[in-house]
């Protein structure tokens, strides 16, 4: 099995920066496309950015040019770099792997809280 453990999450004024980390455990042979998402209350999970293993990233309309997706192979790790939060920045944010083990799966994490308030 996978196992994903996030990181980094916490309280921030607005215009401030933080940066979460999601690290992958487990007999993983591959993880292809890593990604963040987020749901803030009373609203549906949505897309933040996502990267390939190649390192082709994407992003949501609503976060280009201020946050950055990155991943480190070797560490099985995702990054995402958030910088310029505005309050409706916050919201839990997940990542997400389709790791190979056996098979090719899509696997969670537990979500990290971002709160961006004054």
């Amino acid at each position: 099995q996978v196992q994903l453990v996030e990181s980094g999450g916490g309280l921030v004024q607005p215009g401030g920066s933080l940066r979460l980390s999601c690290a992958a455990s487990g007999s993983i042979s591959s993880i292809n496309t890593m990604a963040w998402y987020r749901q803030a209350p009373r609203k549906e999970r949505e897309l933040v950015a996502s990267i390939t293993r190649g390192g082709t990233t994407n992003y949501a309309d609503f976060v280009k040019g201020r946050f950055t997706i990155s991943r480190d192979n070797a560490k099985n790790t995702v990054y995402l770099q958030m910088n310029s939060l505005e309050p409706e920045d916050t919201a839990v944010y997940y990542c997400n792997m389709y790791a190979r083990t056996t098979y090719l799966g899509s696997y969670w994490g537990q979500g990290t809280q971002v709160t961006v308030s004054s």
